[in-house]
């Protein structure tokens, strides 16, 4: 195969393993949470720290001892914003609203950032974004199936946090090690969280199980991937196709948590993708 196809297929193939994980948490988030099986304090503890520990053991057994990159306290307070009031928005939202929410604010704020940065959009860049961005303004429109004012905020506040931890991410030369001590970074904030709602926390263990795994295998090592997708694909792209997550989140929702797609919601997903399909055109279309 040519070169040329190898440089894109690894970067096509990293980022989608990564939206599929950024889909699950989403699904094992509301699993937890819908059922009652854990509070949302102690999932996001919970998550946390094990995605911290299987990611230490991995970066372990890695032998990568070398890498002089460890992360950043910052990107590691963003990482605990995201993901502290992702749980909380997810007790008022379903899985396939909250995604849409959450990548929508992600959108935004890596493409203000982008702008901000000198960076331009060709006219059709700009086509896409708007048809994306109407996709989540129609889905938050009011109407007997909006999400709730808290919900939104708090899943918009998550993604803007989200948006931020991925632009740290893009210069990273050692995506392992700088997920894995962005989340050790993270600990401390988790345990703060743990105390602070210990009076209302209830864990089973289908929750701490379900925690876990979103923890160590669909956010530690998710993450990782995504921060290596981040170093083949433009800081735009990178924000729209994640645009793509809350299809997946809501097919996920419907299989394993038994929510409905809503026609709104439909049409969100359909404005949202082609959306993301013009500003992929557009970023691979020569510039005059």
């Amino acid at each position: 195969m040519p070169e040329s196809g190898m440089h894109f297929i690894k970067p096509f193939v990293l980022t989608s393993l990564a939206l599929i994980a950024f889909a699950a948490n989403s699904v094992l988030c509301r699993l937890a949470l819908g059922g009652k099986a854990i509070d949302a304090a102690g999932f996001t503890s919970i998550r946390l720290i094990s995605g911290a520990l299987v990611l230490l053991c991995i970066l372990r057994v890695s032998g990568n001892k070398k890498t002089t990159t460890k992360g950043s306290w910052s990107a590691a307070f963003m990482l605990f914003l995201y993901a502290v009031t992702f749980s909380f928005a997810y007790l008022t939202l379903n899985t396939g609203t909250g995604a849409l929410i959450l990548f929508g604010s992600v959108q935004i704020t890596m493409i203000l950032r982008s702008l901000f940065s000198g960076n331009r959009l060709l006219p059709i860049e700009w086509v896409g974004v708007v048809t994306a961005f109407s996709g989540i303004v129609y889905l938050v429109l009011p109407g007997v199936t909006a999400p709730s004012f808290t919900g939104f905020s708090l899943m918009a506040l998550a993604g803007i946090a989200w948006g931020l931890y991925t632009l740290k991410g893009r210069n990273s030369t050692s995506p392992l090690s700088d997920t894995t001590h962005n989340f050790l970074r993270s600990l401390p904030f988790a345990i703060v969280l743990a105390l602070l709602f210990f009076n209302n926390a209830h864990i089973s263990g289908g929750g701490i199980l379900l925690a876990i795994i979103s923890g160590g295998i669909t956010s530690g090592i998710g993450y990782t991937l995504w921060y290596m997708a981040l170093r083949g694909i433009s800081a735009t792209q990178a924000a729209v196709v994640q645009l793509s997550v809350p299809v997946i989140a809501g097919f996920g929702g419907v299989l394993f948590v038994s929510e409905q797609i809503s026609l709104r919601l439909t049409l969100s997903a359909l404005l949202t993708l082609g959306g993301i399909l013009m500003v992929i055109l557009g970023r691979n279309t020569k510039r005059p």
